[in-house]
């Protein structure tokens, strides 16, 4: 199993780097879609949806949300930054009555339990992701700047799982990810600020001009975007434990589907972009 998980998480990292580096802003949108209605078909069963009819339909409402986000933030032809906002700022405050909701886990159920209020998280989590890695992309440097939310998540999940294995007792959300201690949250929120530090004293010393903000608004984004990381993986936890299953899918031989290895960037990303447009960086 390690093995197997080894080798997928290779080759997807590996086709990451091929795509963001290769791909034009428009055609990686497109590849940033597939992948989002992958993870849309999961999340129609996670909602609960059985017939092939109701999930392909599911998978095609959120196609026409996403490409009516397109439109409105005028994302091929010079993005309109304001829209952009106002989309990102309602995906935030989403985000906020989602933690709630994992908070008063397995009581909240009965707010969002429903076939469709489930199949309605869904399409909020997954189409504000999807335009704001757009968003990002289509910004001067926004090759780094994804890859900067992936090593956020991924730095914020490394040190989460070896804090947490040495130290985690106190757990962080047991009716929701018994598996999540309190010690691998600050372990992980740590780690990604001491990598945020390190890189920008580096990048100030070689590059002063390459940064366009002090270490502690960058900081402050980086808290901000860990955090948001954390609770889209609650979030997916709870969901599929109410729904009684482990995996949202089996498309990744190791890691299970879609949904569980891109839900940390679901919250991740739509966060960062607002951020960084709150910090003046963009």
């Amino acid at each position: 199993m390690l093995k197997q998980r080894i080798i997928t998480a290779v080759v997807i990292v590996l086709a990451l780097l091929a795509a963001l580096a290769y791909l034009s802003m428009p055609v990686l949108s497109l590849v940033f879609g597939l992948i989002v209605l992958l993870a849309a078909w999961e999340w129609s069963d996670l909602s609960g949806l059985s017939s092939k009819v109701s999930r392909i339909s599911y998978v095609l409402v959120c196609a026409a949300l996403m490409a009516a986000a397109a439109w409105k933030t005028n994302l091929f032809a010079g993005v309109d930054q304001s829209e952009v906002k106002e989309i990102v700022i309602a995906a935030s405050l989403w985000w906020a009555i989602a933690l709630l909701w994992v908070k008063s886990y397995p009581l909240s159920a009965g707010l969002w339990g429903s076939l469709w209020m489930r199949g309605l998280i869904g399409m909020l989590v997954l189409v504000p992701a999807w335009l704001a890695l757009c968003y990002l992309r289509s910004l001067e440097g926004g090759v780094w700047l994804i890859l900067s939310v992936i090593a956020l998540v991924a730095s914020a999940d490394i040190g989460a799982y070896f804090v947490g294995r040495a130290f985690g007792k106190a757990k962080l959300a047991p009716e929701v990810s018994p598996g999540k201690s309190w010690a691998g949250f600050w372990g992980g929120l740590a780690s990604t600020v001491l990598l945020s530090t390190i890189l920008w004293a580096l990048l100030a010393k070689v590059s002063p001009g390459a940064i366009p903000t002090g270490l502690l608004p960058l900081l402050c984004l980086v808290t901000v975007t860990v955090l948001a990381s954390v609770l889209g993986d609650l979030l997916e936890s709870m969901v599929k434990r109410h729904r009684g299953i482990k995996d949202s899918g089996q498309l990744l031989p190791g890691h299970g589907g879609i949904m569980d290895r891109i839900d940390s960037i679901t919250a991740a990303a739509p966060v960062f972009a607002l951020g960084l447009m709150a910090t003046g960086w963009v």
